[in-house]
């Protein structure tokens, strides 16, 4: 009875033994494994870049490539900031562009933005009156597609013609800063805000601290000074074909149709329709100014990182 025991006791350590030694040699494996699918993915990465990086250089190289008269096409979409895509350097730079080339008959700004930073939208909306002034025998026009609001329309606003959908979205002149306080919450939560300064309104929209009517003043002022530059940038872009002043710098927003009866656009059209009809040819050439692939990777890091600051301070002037 005991050898039998023994014999048990035995070959159950046997066991025991081998199913360890199997699930380490399982582990071993896994770790192998793991260590060289990084290994792999750590080399073919940069080669994955490269490819990438080479094949939107072929492709934005082969796009722009001139094949006879054509309608220069460059599109702004999106919120129309600094290391946004619409930002002002990028749109500049396509402009440019479109304008520069010998076969450009007319160039068509389409545009699908709700707005965004004033200084951006200003810059390109003067870029737009040079290069224009520069080339009188190069018409530019606007192509709002499904929406041009605040700092989207300022930039269209500069285009010799603005052409609409009956649905797209057009208006919101205004301007507008946001903030937030929360001087009830940390009362009750038992916080105490501690702010050093060194002037007396260094600490401008502190949400902790109770509004200020004197920095209130002074903020709808400054709004008020912004929202003259946008009306006066559409009034002198219009060029007096505006129907009526009234309720147009309210901040409302309109449907194409009804931007049409109000002068805010010229008629309707698309890309398409316009090349063929102002610019008499069916031949479109993209003239707009892509990011590399790795740039726009740190692009997105940098912007992201810089939103979730800015959403800490909440003292941005937007165009929305």
């Amino acid at each position: 009875m005991s050898d039998n025991a023994t014999e048990n006791s035995n070959y159950q350590a046997i066991v025991e033994r081998l199913s360890f030694a199997a699930i380490n040699e399982q582990r071993r494996s896994r770790r192998w494994k793991i260590f060289f699918t990084i290994l792999v993915f750590l080399y073919l990465t940069p080669f994955l870049l490269l490819t990438l990086e080479m094949s939107d250089i072929h492709v934005l190289d082969k796009d722009k490539l001139s094949t006879g008269k054509h309608a220069a096409v460059v599109k702004l979409e999106g919120v129309i900031a600094t290391a946004e895509e619409a930002s002002a350097e990028s749109v500049i730079e396509g402009l440019k562009a479109a304008f520069k080339d010998k076969d450009t008959a007319g160039v068509i700004l389409t545009i699908n933005s709700p707005g965004g930073s004033p200084v951006q939208s200003a810059y390109i909306y003067d870029e737009m009156v040079r290069l224009q002034e520069k080339n009188p025998g190069i018409p530019l026009h606007v192509v709002i597609t499904d929406m041009a609001a605040s700092g989207g329309y300022f930039v269209a606003s500069a285009a010799k013609n603005i052409y609409v959908n009956k649905s797209s979205i057009v208006g919101s002149i205004g301007v507008r800063m946001d903030s937030f306080g929360f001087v009830g919450l940390i009362e009750k939560l038992g916080i105490e805000r501690r702010l050093l300064t060194a002037g007396e309104h260094k600490g401008l929209l502190d949400p902790f601290q109770p509004e200020n009517l004197e920095q209130k003043a002074h903020l709808k002022n400054m709004l008020a000074e912004v929202h003259q530059h946008f009306k006066q940038a559409v009034i002198d872009g219009r060029k007096g074909r505006l129907k009526t002043e009234e309720d147009l710098f309210t901040g409302l927003i309109w449907t194409g149709e009804h931007a049409i009866k109000l002068g805010l656009a010229d008629g309707y059209g698309s890309v398409q329709s316009i090349a063929k009809n102002e610019f008499d040819t069916d031949e479109v050439k993209d003239f707009t100014t892509e990011e590399k692939l790795f740039d726009r990777l740190i692009t997105k890091i940098s912007v992201a990182v810089a939103k979730q600051v800015s959403l800490l301070a909440n003292k941005n002037i937007n165009l929305f």
